[in-house]
């Protein structure tokens, strides 16, 4: 059995400001769940409903997980962990490839990221502060195990990227053919927000920018599509 409180708890961690207050996220779901801890991901508690219980779950009844759910539907686990706060170590952008992500608010073209970024073996991703939250339960789910494996890393992008040795490159329209551009091993590879595309702040630290030709007339790839695309021509191939 889950108290009240515990539940009344889990269920407010739908809340960005209560995941912010209580240092906590919620992630729900077989599926992702499972994925999770089978990237190890630690988790402080794991609330089951009978068919899914083991080991390692709290056992609740089907009525205490409805009360928990973030789900109009609820699933038969939810589990807890606690928000890890990550931070750039000196000198460390200058070392591997890393997707810095300027504004981009769809939390499921983050969580895609992530699965890029986990797919092509990168170093890191950064957020900037208008990206749509890492602990999110949609951000989570669309990364699909990814957010386990993933280091990322939230930072203000100015001055993050002010003054590094490697090459920060804009992944926006009116650049270099993304396509015949060498592959790197060191270097920042910048995706712009959906809306409003690279800031002007992060646009003065680039070095150049790159493109991905369009042959038809659609006015803009997804960020999501947009960072795979560039990460299959950039990434330095073992």
């Amino acid at each position: 059995m889950a108290t009240r409180s515990e539940l009344q708890l889990v269920r407010s961690l739908r809340d960005k400001k209560h995941r912010e207050e209580l240092g906590l996220f919620a992630v729900e779901g077989e599926k992702i769940v499972a994925e999770l801890l089978a990237a190890g991901h630690p988790f402080e508690k794991i609330y089951a409903t009978p068919a899914w219980a083991g080991e390692r779950t709290h056992e609740v009844t089907e009525a205490e997980m409805a009360r928990a759910s973030h789900f109009p539907a609820p699933s038969a686990v939810l589990a807890v962990g606690r928000i890890r706060r990550e931070a750039l170590s000196p000198g460390e952008l200058d070392r591997g490839l890393t997707l810095a992500l300027d504004g981009v608010q769809d939390p499921g073209n983050v969580g895609t990221i992530l699965r890029v970024a986990d797919w092509f073996g990168l170093a890191r991703v950064l957020l900037s502060p208008g990206c749509a939250d890492l602990h999110s339960q949609k951000v989570i789910q669309a990364s699909m195990g990814s957010f386990a494996r993933v280091r990322a890393v939230a930072a203000g992008l100015g001055a993050a990227l002010a003054g590094l040795r490697v090459p920060v490159i804009g992944c926006e329209l009116g650049g270099r053919d993304v396509h015949a551009h060498p592959s790197l091993s060191d270097a920042v590879i910048v995706i712009g927000g959906e809306g409003r595309g690279i800031s002007e702040e992060v646009r003065r630290l680039l070095a150049y920018s790159v493109t991905i030709p369009g042959r038809g007339g659609a006015e803009s790839l997804n960020a999501a599509v947009a960072a795979g695309i560039a990460c299959d021509n950039l990434c330095r191939r073992p």
